[in-house]
């Protein structure tokens, strides 16, 4: 029986292993819900709960002005309406999960983006304050002691992109100011690369990288792949070869379907693609006999099944795609987004039982 560092480890370079991995990500509802119910003691214990095979540290803070709290701007009995250090004035959800509502953004275009972001990320005296030391160490420790694998997670180019300017200027500078697009791509990989840098050097490595990177929405990219490589293809081969060189696999998270990049995304140097959304238009089974002998996998089991607590579809939908993705190593349980709060702990805790079981790789051998 291989430990989860070594079974993610294996899955990540499609070598032989003794089952499929595990990994989840729970609404904060979700896990508060089955925590009251009486399932484990405390929500923070989902993860343990159920024994995922991976985790993820979110170390970093890029936020352009680090030094500036969000400020509440109003406030309901539903949402609260927020400036945060970026200038970005968000609406949030008060009790559930979910993206916030993009209000309004202060950087619009090069002239703010130097005015209002850049030489604040470009300060070095500001690194400490973006760096999660004593977190990254409280959960490196405990995936040392229990032998989970670790992936240090950070935002990507795009999303730190979106999250400064938000989607609709963002994509006019791409096609009408693509210098300031290609400006920013190479501070927010510089900048993270120094973050990472830094942490390591003092902390350690991890097991591996974990890029969010939200390229896709319903059906579409957000920008052509000749666009991607244009722009962004550069600075995600310099982040991707950066991992490479400490010997970290990089994950990428990409919501949305973003199918037509993922050649480009495995020229960058992706070595495992999360979480392949159904509803999206995505195709974990698909993807796999494309891509499947140079990448891993990561989730692509739809979750309406799940919200539907549907336990004859969930058995279906993974006597169909288990076979073929996980065929020759190479993949991670878990459903195509995350698991909303409709979801019973009964239906969560079948869904694992069974993909486990139908996971299991026969005649397994460490050595091979």
């Amino acid at each position: 029986m291989l430990t989860s560092q070594e079974r993610i480890a294996r899955i990540l370079k499609r070598q032989p292993v003794d089952r499929i991995g595990l990994f989840e990500v729970f609404w904060t509802e979700t896990a508060e819900n089955w925590a009251r119910k009486g399932y484990f003691a405390q929500p923070e214990d989902v993860e343990d709960h159920f024994r995922l095979d991976l985790r993820r540290c979110r170390a970093f803070d890029l936020v352009a002005n680090i030094h500036q709290p969000e400020q509440i701007i109003e406030e309901t009995e539903t949402t609260r309406l927020v400036r945060d250090g970026n200038g970005a004035l968000l609406r949030q959800l008060k009790h559930k999960s979910g993206a916030p509502e993009h209000v309004g953004f202060i950087v619009r275009d090069r002239q703010t983006w130097n005015t209002q972001a850049r030489d604040y990320l470009l300060a070095r005296g500001n690194y400490p304050a973006r760096i999660r030391f004593d977190l990254y160490r409280s959960m490196r420790d405990k995936c040392r002691r229990e032998n989970i694998f670790l992936c240090c997670a950070a935002d990507s180019v795009f999303e730190l992109m979106q999250k400064l300017c938000g989607h609709e200027y963002l994509l006019m500078g791409m096609a009408l100011e693509p210098e300031w697009v290609r400006d920013m791509c190479r501070v927010y990989s510089d900048v993270t690369i120094d973050l990472m840098e830094a942490l390591f050097a003092q902390e350690g490595l991890p097991d591996g990288i974990w890029f969010w990177e939200d390229m896709g929405f319903k059906g579409k990219t957000f920008m052509s792949p000749s666009m991607y490589q244009e722009l962004l293809l550069p600075a995600h081969k310099k982040l991707f070869r950066w991992a490479h060189a400490k010997n970290l696999p990089v994950i990428v998270h990409s919501c949305g379907f973003v199918e037509p990049l993922v050649p480009f995304l495995i020229e960058a140097g992706m070595d495992c693609l999360q979480p392949m959304e159904v509803k999206a238009g995505m195709d974990v089974v698909k993807l796999k006999k494309q891509f499947g002998e140079v990448i891993s996998f990561i989730g692509g089991i739809d979750v309406r099944l799940l919200i539907e607590n549907n336990l004859g579809a969930i058995r279906n939908e993974l006597e169909q795609k288990l076979p073929v993705v996980m065929a020759n190593s190479g993949y991670v349980l878990q459903v195509d987004h995350s698991v909303p709060d409709q979801v019973e702990y009964s239906t969560y805790k079948y869904f694992v039982e069974t993909g486990l079981k139908l996971g299991l790789y026969a005649g397994f051998c460490p050595g091979l």
